[in-house]
């Protein structure tokens, strides 16, 4: 009988325990856990060759792109696709900033890349620095970007292939995946424009 009743004790410690926690649970605030995305960074705009910091990006939405002059097949890819939703969202694309960050500053100088990024759009400005510089920026956007030496000597670069969406006040908003459908792409960068109005 006495184990019994010590039995009935600690069954009801534990349900005052679990009750005690599920009321506190429901009134705790709830903080999402997002990581941060933007940072500071001093870098070079190839347009016109000033400075540009993070905080220059603010004032209007923005979307980045982090790419090199001698990629392959993702940066000249994203430029075209990026240049056709210019066209098409018409006057509001000068509403919205567009930004390819070179991720190979050695070979991306400011003359290489103004003219590479040129041949695109000439709304898209082309940011480079020195390579610590510019390492700041891809470790602020936490872009993987990556030296690959090849067999003939030289390298290329392996790097995530997002183009960044990004608000106003220098926020975050969502990603454009390579090769998503290009409408879903044009509608994020319609709801950017509305969400940032």
């Amino acid at each position: 009988m006495k184990k019994f009743r010590i039995l009935i004790w600690v069954a009801i410690a534990v349900l005052l325990s679990v009750l005690a926690f599920s009321k506190y649970s429901k009134d705790a605030v709830q903080v999402p856990i997002v990581a941060a995305i933007g940072g500071p960074f001093d870098l070079i705009r190839t347009d016109n060759g000033l400075p540009i910091t993070y905080d220059d990006l603010k004032g209007k939405p923005h979307a980045l792109f982090f790419g090199f002059t001698n990629c392959p097949e993702v940066c000249p890819t994203t430029l075209s696709e990026v240049s056709a939703w210019m066209m098409q969202l018409g006057d509001d694309a000068d509403k919205l900033a567009f930004y390819f960050f070179t991720i190979d500053p050695e070979r991306d100088t400011r003359e290489v890349l103004s003219e590479y990024v040129g041949v695109f759009d000439s709304r898209i400005v082309g940011i480079t620095g020195t390579p610590e510089n510019m390492q700041q920026a891809i470790s602020a956007y936490r872009v993987y970007a990556k030296k690959v030496p090849l067999d003939d000597g030289d390298y290329t670069m392996d790097h995530s292939a997002s183009i960044y969406l990004m608000n106003s006040d220098g926020s975050f908003s969502g990603t454009i995946s390579y090769g998503e459908d290009g409408e879903t792409a044009l509608e994020k960068l319609k709801n950017l424009l509305k969400s940032n109005s």
